[in-house]
């Protein structure tokens, strides 16, 4: 099968390479995967997990890209829920080979049935960017409507997805970014928009709950603004933020197929969007992890037509 590899971390992207590699098997619990798309998170050639295995040993060449969807091909021993020829998506695990490939071996719990009025693109499209959003308001946020929440930069790729579940659930949104993505974080359901650059972020009242993807001074900055009780989750990793009355949550997310279901379904009604920059094919996936230029939204990968 095709699949993109990268043998050298230290080179980052530039290292990534199409090769032929052989077709996974599939283990106890496992499904293969015929994947349709697929895609690539910013950082991930930067995380332990994409070079070792839970030991520390090396484990390179390595496939990258943990969302996907695709059909089932095959089952291992003993895996139940899901079907040969069932469409899917979800993540795989962050240890394993990734679905930047034509075929992925993936543990059937990481997958939920990806309805058939759903295009493959949306689909990967969803993963990432609707867990993280789900699991940081909802399971570690504890967002109840008639709340507030600062959602740092609401314009991009799990931003928009966090702005637009929150407002959904009944809270009252208030994203911040750059000046030029007013319009897309207002569109994505803000009701404020604060330009970090040219506003004050301090002068935003106290909101119960701060959904941080940009970390930094700006995570930093946002702590005094939590109400007593209130929370301070972020996915940008270990901060020093923390409310004077609060809590400070950082969390890496995981795939859940209950949550699956309720974003896809969301997405089906038409209260969700995605928020795709670029799509590609698996023979230009080098160049487009590699652009000349900076790409806002979600680059997805078509594996196949």
């Amino acid at each position: 099968m095709k699949a993109i590899i990268v043998t050298d971390q230290a080179a980052g992207n530039a290292g990534m390479k199409l090769v032929e590699r052989p077709e996974p098997q599939a283990a106890i619990n496992d499904v293969i995967v015929q994947v349709y798309a697929s895609s690539i998170t910013g950082d991930e050639l930067s995380w332990p997990a994409t070079w070792t295995d839970r030991v520390g040993r090396d484990r390179t060449p390595s496939i990258p890209g943990h969302e996907l969807a695709g059909v089932v091909t095959a089952l291992g021993y003993g895996t139940t829920g899901l079907s040969v020829g069932q469409r899917v998506f979800g993540l795989t695990d962050w240890y394993r080979d990734g679905a930047l490939a034509e075929y992925v071996a993936v543990e059937a719990r990481n997958l939920a049935p990806l309805p058939g009025d759903v295009d493959f693109t949306e689909g990967a499209a969803l993963v990432m960017s609707g867990l993280t959003a789900w699991q940081g308001l909802f399971d570690h946020g504890r967002l109840r409507a008639g709340q507030s929440v600062l959602v740092h930069g609401a314009a991009g790729i799990v931003g928009s997805m966090a702005t637009q579940l929150a407002r959904e659930a009944g809270a009252y949104v208030i994203g911040t970014g750059r000046g030029t993505a007013r319009q897309t974080a207002l569109d994505f359901g803000a009701q404020e928009f604060v330009d970090l650059d040219n506003d004050t972020l301090e002068d935003v009242g106290g909101v119960d709950l701060v959904f941080d993807a940009l970390g930094g001074d700006i995570a930093a900055r946002s702590a005094s603004l939590i109400r007593p009780g209130g929370t301070f989750v972020t996915i940008t990793g270990a901060t020093e933020a923390r409310p004077a009355d609060g809590l400070t949550i950082d969390f890496v997310v995981e795939s859940d197929r209950t949550q699956l279901g309720e974003i896809v379904r969301r997405f089906r009604e038409g209260r969700l969007r995605t928020n795709i920059g670029n799509i590609t094919t698996l023979d230009d996936a080098v160049a487009a992890f590699n652009p000349t230029k900076r790409v806002k939204g979600k680059t997805i990968v078509r594996v196949r037509p």
